[in-house]
């Protein structure tokens, strides 16, 4: 029997990161959260804390390619983040490819409301369909 597990996932921005929530389980994902960066710096102590909230068995991170499928400066940082943010929690992070979500978050979204925590949610999308998504050991 496969192993249903809890995953947050992360839409890396240079101001802010949307989050949102999922499961295998349901195949479901939900925008929880946006959080602006304070001092120029993620909010790590809400970013601990939504982990904690929701205990995740696996962290996904948003990989902003270019369309290329080339990594440039936004990829390094988002790379830099999910190593940071495993290492602050403890819990496994993924990269999964993000290209297009910002603009699919946008033409989706309700009136001016933010997109980042939509985008999370597509992102999570993105990796709950993937046949060879990355798995926590």
């Amino acid at each position: 029997m496969a192993r249903h597990l809890r995953v947050l996932a992360f839409d890396y921005g240079t101001r802010q990161v949307g989050v949102a929530v999922g499961q295998t389980l349901t195949q479901t994902a939900t925008p929880v959260a946006v959080l602006r960066f304070a001092a120029e710096r993620p909010d790590w102590p809400r970013l601990e804390a939504l982990v904690r909230e929701w205990q995740p068995d696996l962290l996904v991170v948003g990989l902003p390619l270019n369309m290329d499928g080339s990594e440039g400066p936004a990829a390094a940082a988002a790379r830099r983040f999910a190593r940071r943010l495993a290492g602050r929690t403890g819990v496994p992070a993924a990269m999964v490819d993000e290209r297009l979500t910002t603009r699919e978050a946008r033409s989706h979204r309700p009136g001016r409301a933010p997109v980042d925590g939509l985008a999370a949610q597509l992102i999570l999308e993105t990796w709950l369909a993937a046949p060879e998504r990355a798995l926590p050991p």
